[in-house]
């Protein structure tokens, strides 16, 4: 299974494909989408949704994993953010007719660790050695878009996925 892990964000949104071959995954591709940040929001939503279209049909994923909403209470702000992002990224995998499974922020370390409290050096020492890689990939939001994809990857055997749904066709 073609699995399309997204770490959303509004200035830098992380990719990675994955290739969930049994207990084997290889990775076929990895990047960034970047939005300008002195765009209004709607217009940096649009961006998003535009350039996430373009990744989803590329790249023609058979499931797109992405992570749950978290928030600190010091950095609320963050977490709305990350909330309009992930709102784009559900809406483009729906009008694809990908399904999308959603895993909180400490199962993905686990899942790759197993500790789900691992910082970001652990997380990407532990990219690097899972995919083979010579470096870990930059910046950041590349290593946490593989690392949702793996777990994914890891929890296929378990997770129920959900039958994707088209969207309605608009009134016109």
């Amino acid at each position: 299974m073609r699995i399309l892990g997204i770490d959303p964000g509004l200035r830098i949104t992380g990719y990675g494909l994955v290739l969930a071959e049994g207990p084997r995954v290889t990775v076929i591709e990895a990047g960034v989408i970047r939005i300008p940040p002195d765009g209004s929001l709607p217009h940096r939503l649009h961006q998003l949704h535009t350039d996430l279209t373009e990744v989803i049909t590329e790249l023609r994923p058979g499931l797109v994993s992405v992570e749950s909403v978290f928030s600190h209470p010091e950095r609320a702000a963050t977490g709305v953010r990350m909330g309009h992002a992930r709102g784009v990224i559900l809406l483009s995998a729906a009008q694809h007719g990908v399904a999308v499974v959603e895993h909180p922020p400490a199962q993905v370390k686990k899942a790759l660790t197993g500790d789900g409290s691992a910082d970001k050096a652990r997380m990407q020492s532990a990219i690097v050695t899972r995919c083979g890689l010579t470096s870990a990939p930059e910046p950041p939001d590349v290593a946490d878009a593989l690392a949702i994809a793996l777990c994914a990857a890891q929890r296929l055997d378990t997770t129920v996925i959900p039958k994707p749904e088209r969207a309605a066709e608009p009134p016109r």
